[in-house]
C-alpha cells in the first residue's frame, strides 16, 4: 500500500507533537511534585499555617496535595495540642517542686533541731532515718525544679571566653568532702596550657558538677578525669553494675538503675540540655566495666599557661 509522502510527513508531524506535549506535561509534573516535596519539608520543620501550594493544573497532583494538606491541618492540631499540654505539664512541674520545697526545708530544720534532743537511742535512730530520707527529697525536688525551669525559660545562655580547667578545678573542690567519703582518690589529668572555650560559666560548672556527681553514685571505688587540649573532657570510673543497654540510654528523662534509686534521672539530662545549647557534643561508651562520659566543646578564643591544680595532677 502506497503511502504519500505528504501523509507520511503529516503522521510524523502530530506524532512528534504528541510526543513534545506529553514531555513538557511529565516535566511540568514531576516540577510541581518536587515543588510539592520541597514546600511539604520546610513546613514539616517550620511552626506554620500555611498550607502547600500546586503550579500544576494536573487533577491527580492536586489531589495529591489536597490529601497533604489535610494531613498538615491534623498534625498542626496535634502539634499545638502536644505543645499545650507540654507547656501546661512544665509549669505544673515547676511549680509543684517549687511548693516542695519550703516545707521539706523546713521539715530539715525540725529534724536538725530534734537531733540535738536528749532521746533514746532508737528513736534517734529512727530521726536519722526520717532526716536522710527528706534530705534525699529535698534533693530531688531542687533537681527537678532546676529541670523544669531550664525547660520553662529556653533563653539563650550569656557565652563568654571561660577557662575550663579552672571551672573543673573549683567543681572538683566541691565534691572533695564527697570523694574523702567515699575513699577516692580521684586521678585528674590536665593539660599545661589553658583551654578557653566560649561557653556560659555557671552552665559549664553544672554540666561538671552533675558528671561528677554521676560517677560518685556509680563507681566501683574509683574517678578519672582528664581535660585535653582540644577541648575535651572525659570523666570515667569502674561501674560493675551498668551494662550496655543502661548507659544507652543514661541521658533519658528520669531514666535510673538500681545502683541509683536515690537519683531523680535528671542530672545527664540536664548536663546534656546545656551542652547542646552552647553547641557542645556529649556522649557515653561502656568499655571493660568502665563508665566513660565525655563532652566537648568547639575550640574557643585562646590558651596560655595554667596555674597549679591543688589536688596534683
Amino acid at each position: 500500500m502506497f503511502i504519500p509522502a505528504f501523509l507520511l510527513y503529516f503522521l510524523c508531524g502530530v506524532l512528534l507533537t504528541v510526543l513534545i506535549f506529553v514531555g513538557i506535561k511529565i516535566y511540568l509534573i514531576k516540577k510541581s511534585i518536587k515543588g510539592i516535596c520541597e514546600e511539604l519539608k520546610e513546613h514539616l520543620n517550620m511552626d506554620t499555617n500555611t498550607l502547600l501550594t500546586v503550579s500544576s493544573r494536573d487533577k491527580w497532583v492536586c489531589a495529591i496535595a489536597e490529601k497533604l494538606n489535610q494531613q498538615l491541618r491534623v498534625l498542626r492540631e496535634e502539634r499545638l495540642r502536644y505543645q499545650r499540654g507540654d507547656r501546661e505539664l512544665k509549669e505544673a512541674v515547676t511549680n509543684i517542686s517549687h511548693d516542695l520545697r519550703t516545707p521539706l526545708t523546713a521539715i530539715c530544720g525540725y529534724l536538725h533541731l530534734l537531733s540535738f534532743e536528749e532521746r533514746p537511742e532508737m528513736i534517734r535512730h529512727y530521726l536519722k532515718l526520717t532526716e536522710n530520707r527528706v534530705s534525699a527529697m529535698t534533693e530531688l525536688t531542687e533537681e527537678l525544679f532546676q529541670y523544669s525551669v531550664i525547660l520553662t525559660k529556653p533563653e539563650e545562655l550569656g557565652i563568654e571566653p571561660v577557662d575550663m580547667g579552672n571551672v573543673l578545678e573549683e567543681s572538683l573542690a566541691a565534691f572533695y568532702a564527697a570523694f574523702t567519703t567515699r575513699g577516692i582518690v580521684p586521678e585528674i589529668k590536665m593539660p599545661e596550657i589553658r583551654v578557653i572555650r566560649e561557653v556560659n560559666k555557671n552552665a559549664l560548672a553544672r554540666i561538671f558538677e552533675n558528671l561528677i556527681g554521676n560517677a560518685l553514685k556509680y563507681s566501683d571505688g574509683d574517678f578519672k578525669v582528664v581535660l585535653y587540649e582540644d577541648g575535651r573532657i572525659c570523666f570515667s570510673n569502674m561501674a560493675g553494675e551498668l551494662n550496655e543497654v543502661a548507659v544507652g540510654r543514661i541521658f533519658d528523662r528520669f531514666f535510673t538503675v538500681e545502683t541509683a534509686r536515690k537519683s531523680s534521672g535528671l542530672g545527664l539530662s540536664i548536663a546534656k540540655n546545656f551542652t547542646v545549647r552552647m553547641g557542645g557534643k556529649i556522649w557515653a561508651e561502656y568499655r571493660e566495666a568502665r563508665l566513660i562520659v565525655t563532652v566537648m566543646f568547639q575550640a574557643g578564643c585562646g590558651k596560655d599557661k595554667k596555674k597549679d591544680f591543688p589536688f596534683g595532677v
